[in-house]
C-alpha cells in the first residue's frame, strides 16, 4: 500500500544507518514491526499481578492427573 508521510529527514536517515536497511523502506518496516512487537509485550506485562493463577505447580499436577500421570516424588 503506497502511503505518503512527511517523516523527518534527520531522523529517518540515521534510521537507515544504525538498522543497517539498505533502503529507507526496510528502515521503516522494521522499525514499525519493532514497534508493534514491544507493544504486544506490554500489554502481557500489564498483566502481570491482575490474573488469578494457580499456584507454581498447581497446573500441571492438574494436568498430569488428568492424564492419569504421576510424577514419581523425590526421596530426600
Amino acid at each position: 500500500m503506497a502511503t505518503n508521510l512527511a517523516l523527518d529527514d534527520k531522523l529517518i536517515n540515521e534510521a537507515v544507518r544504525v538498522s543497517g536497511h539498505r533502503t529507507k523502506k526496510a528502515a521503516v518496516t522494521h522499525a514499525l514491526t519493532e514497534y508493534i512487537e514491544r507493544h504486544k509485550q506490554q500489554a502481557i506485562v500489564d498483566l502481570f499481578g491482575k490474573l488469578d493463577l494457580p499456584p507454581a505447580g498447581e497446573m500441571k499436577r492438574q494436568r498430569n492427573a488428568a492424564r492419569g500421570t504421576r510424577r514419581p516424588s523425590k526421596k530426600s
